[in-house]
This record gives structure tokens, C-alpha cells and sequence, in this order.
């Protein structure tokens, strides 16, 4: 496996990852209140309990993409770029 198709595969995982990223913070923004009521009828959880939960699914999921999708793409962008 090439260089270049690495950079192409995590190209592509980066715009997916991003769009994922993307559509779940929107939909939890939009659809929050849906989104409690969903959870606290299947769980029983506080509204305190749900937005912690949130706002901690968000933080994983963007760190889980900066370091595993994101940071391997930038670094094959450099080697790429500096020609090693």
C-alpha cells in the first residue's frame, strides 16, 4: 500500500468522519427535546443526567475522530508534502 492510497483512504475518512460529526451535533441540537423524552421514557434518566450524557457522546466521538481519523491524515498530508 502506497502512500498516496493511505492519504486517499483517510481523505475520505476525514469527510465522512467530519460529516458524521457534523449531522449528529446538528440533530442533537434540533432534536434534543425529542431526543429527552426518547431516552427518559426507555431509561428514567434526569434532564441533568441526559445532558451530561450528551455533551460527554460528543466529546468522545470528536476526540475518538481528531486522533484516529484526523491527526493520520494530516500526517500523511506532511509526509506527502516534504517528500520522505
Amino acid at each position: 500500500m502506497t502512500i498516496e492510497t493511505l492519504t486517499t483512504f483517510f481523505m475520505w475518512c476525514t469527510i465522512l468522519g467530519a460529516s458524521l460529526l457534523t449531522f449528529t451535533t446538528l440533530m442533537i441540537l434540533l432534536l434534543k427535546e425529542v431526543a429527552f423524552k426518547m431516552h427518559s421514557k426507555l431509561f428514567g434518566i434526569s434532564r441533568d443526567a441526559f445532558n451530561v450524557a450528551v455533551y460527554g457522546y460528543l466529546g468522545v466521538v470528536k476526540a475518538l475522530f481528531v486522533v484516529f481519523i484526523l491527526v493520520p491524515y494530516l500526517a500523511l498530508l506532511i509526509m506527502n508534502c516534504c517528500g520522505s
